[in-house]
């Protein structure tokens, strides 16, 4: 699993427990929702504050 995080625009560098913590979290909220494949190939996360 790729993991990118951008903040404000800046790229941070990931280890690779939070790659998996935030890649696990957010592919496993989302493949719970309806209508969601689970051959999902991308998932696109923006939150603004």
């Amino acid at each position: 699993m790729d993991v990118k995080l951008l903040v404000d625009g800046e790229e941070i560098d990931l280890n690779e427990f939070v790659v998996k913590i935030l890649g696990g979290t957010v592919a496993g909220a989302v493949t719970s929702l309806r209508g969601i494949k689970k051959e999902w190939k991308k998932i696109e996360l923006t939150v603004i504050r």
